[in-house]
């Protein structure tokens, strides 16, 4: 696997992120993210499930989020990919957010995630079957961490105001 470019513009489609997303899966949750054959394409385009990813910064932005999340979340992938993660996460809830992906960092993976999340809107989703795992290279490399979701339900509209977008 070559180095990946976490900040490229064709990162969605991108084979060697794919493999990052694939591989870091199965090393670490021991189970496969998708079935042999899938591609890069089907990931993005047309996986029945949410994927994230951020990057290992200290205040981690969003790099990657597939057609589902886009459409669960509210975003385009321009807004997705220039929005800190921490937004997609309820005000009171980010404490306990940075504590779990703290204890995923030392321990690879966390499986059985459920927690509630922010749409772009504003409106409030609980998601279920979640899975955060690091994205590490066959170097040893981390690239930052991933999620994938499989379940969804909207919850209702919250008095926190929709998260707000850096500016340019």
């Amino acid at each position: 696997m070559r180095t990946v470019n976490l900040y490229s513009d064709q990162l969605a489609l991108d084979p060697d992120f794919y493999e990052l997303l694939v591989s870091s899966h199965a090393r670490f949750v021991r189970d496969p993210l998708a079935d042999f054959g899938s591609g890069p394409n089907w990931m993005y385009q047309a996986a029945p499930f949410a994927v994230v990813a951020h990057d290992a910064e200290r205040d981690p932005k969003f790099v990657y989020a597939n057609m589902t999340a886009q459409r669960v979340f509210g975003y385009s992938w321009k807004e997705f990919i220039a929005l800190p993660s921490r937004l997609s996460a309820r005000i009171e809830n980010r404490e306990e957010r940075r504590y779990l992906l703290d204890a995923v960092s030392r321990n690879g993976s966390y499986v059985g995630y459920e927690g509630s999340r922010v749409k772009k809107s504003g409106e409030i989703f609980s998601m279920e079957d979640g899975v955060i795992w690091q994205l590490v290279d066959d170097h040893g490399h981390c690239y930052g961490q991933a999620a994938m979701f499989s379940r969804w339900t909207n919850v209702h509209t919250q008095n926190d105001p929709p998260a707000k977008q850096p500016a340019a």
